[in-house]
């Protein structure tokens, strides 16, 4: 009797050892709204979607649009956190900023991170000046011996150029410098990037033009990452 007393008395704390941890931690939401504040972490420089105006140091864009709104609509503040493709991800897992605006989806950045529903998929194209058309009509024309493809740091399009151009010479540029920047300025002679982008690009830059190669490459989901347990 006393051991059946001892035991149920003890019960309670054992009860709690065994349950899981994050059926008592706070989520991610609760934080926000306590604290009255979702932090956004984001690139700006990748057109039309996120924005940084230098003029200003203000961000725009289709996805600055989107959690201005989702901010307003759970009624709490709006902090833009900067950060770069490099370090998307380490801001996540270091509590740095609570969903960043768009990436790619990745077995690799899955690894550390969650992500939300995709809601866009994007696809891959290259770009080069339109007086180089005549000499790439293709992905095999891109991928010689010679070629120079600029590709940013940290970005999906700097493991798909790998694997795309394995005979080509890989310009790895790091933000805030941008690779189509080196495409204009003549220190390379193509690089990749979405077909959102893309669109965006050769409408600003008269002398860029994609190269119309007959199929897209990778169509992938488009995601905002969140953290792992939310």
């Amino acid at each position: 009797m006393s051991f059946h007393i001892n035991f149920l008395r003890f019960l309670p704390f054992l009860i709690i050892l065994i349950i899981p941890n994050y059926v008592f931690a706070e989520s991610r939401l609760h934080q926000i709204l306590k604290k009255g504040e979702i932090r956004v972490g984001t690139t700006g420089d990748w057109n039309p979607m996120t924005i940084k105006d230098p003029a200003t140091n203000k961000y725009k864009g289709f996805e600055i649009e989107i959690v201005t709104q989702l901010a307003f609509d759970m009624g709490v503040a709006l902090k833009i956190v900067p950060t770069e493709w490099k370090t998307l991800v380490n801001g996540i897992v270091a509590n740095k900023y609570d969903i960043s605006t768009s990436a790619s989806l990745s077995a690799k950045r899955a690894l550390s991170t969650g992500y939300t529903n995709s809601y866009f998929k994007l696809a891959t194209v290259p770009l080069t000046l339109k007086k180089n058309l005549n000499k790439f009509k293709s992905w095999e024309d891109i991928n010689k011996k010679g070629v120079k493809v600029a590709v940013t740091l940290g970005t999906t399009q700097e493991q798909q150029a790998k694997q795309i151009f394995p005979n080509a010479t890989l310009n790895i540029i790091e933000s805030p410098a941008r690779d189509f920047q080196e495409v204009l300025a003549g220190r390379s002679e193509v690089h990749i990037t979405s077909n959102i982008e893309a669109a965006t690009l050769v409408e600003q830059y008269s002398e860029m033009s994609i190269i119309p190669v007959k199929e897209l490459k990778y169509l992938t989901p488009l995601a905002w990452l969140t953290p792992q347990d939310d």
